[in-house]
């Protein structure tokens, strides 16, 4: 098997983002199994299944292993998350929560997403395409298994954000911006974008045409 290694400018980014990425939208899947009054099983398969199921169909196109079987801390990470929330009240998980937690997942792994493309040689444009799918699988996997409309059928921006992320990301790594940076401005945009999208319903126009 050939292994391709990640270049050690952007190692650490990855990892942080990664991490990030997975306990947020981990968070996620367990906020809306506490939503529909879910059994502890539930709540651990829908974080597990959120928090890593965009990484792995990225990792599958991009042909390398996938993030989560070569090391426990993620898996573990999703786990914990998940018993945390299930051990708060019911209260700290209405309202919004379930947003935020997927705005900041989006931006988490969209940046990481289109960094770790590039990293393994993926060309700029299909590596922004990475981006999107991590940033936003994880989050329609989680809804169909709740049986819920698609996150992205929303008519606020979602999408949009995790591709202002993953282009940020893939435009500034190739204007030689340090990985750090580029991950902060990148990961900040998207969040500012889906944030702004949560509070004030930001949207794109929609087809009209009879």
């Amino acid at each position: 098997m050939q292994t391709v290694l990640v270049p050690t400018a952007i190692a650490p980014v990855l990892e942080v983002l990664n991490n990030l990425g997975s306990m947020v939208f981990a968070a996620s899947g367990a906020v809306l199994a506490a939503q529909k009054r879910r059994d502890l099983v539930t709540f651990i398969f829908f974080a597990l299944s959120t928090g890593v199921g965009g990484g792995t169909v990225r990792d599958l196109l991009i042909g390398v292993p996938v993030f989560w079987t070569r090391e426990n801390l993620t898996l573990g990470l999703c786990l914990a998350t998940a018993l945390v929330i299930w051990a708060t009240p019911m209260r700290f998980w209405q309202g919004r929560a379930l947003s935020w937690c997927d705005a900041a997942g989006l931006a988490a792994f969209s940046t990481y997403g289109s960094a770790k493309a590039l990293a393994f040689g993926i060309a700029p444009i299909p590596a922004l395409l990475m981006g999107v799918f991590t940033a936003c699988l994880g989050g329609i996997i989680r809804d169909m298994l709740a049986g819920e409309p698609s996150i992205i059928m929303r008519p606020e921006l979602y999408v949009t954000a995790a591709a202002l992320s993953s282009g940020l990301m893939v435009a500034l790594s190739l204007m030689g911006l340090p990985s750090f940076a580029a991950a902060g401005i990148a990961t900040a945009a998207g969040l500012m974008l889906r944030g702004g999208a949560i509070l004030w319903q930001w949207e794109l126009p929609i087809y009209r045409r009879t």
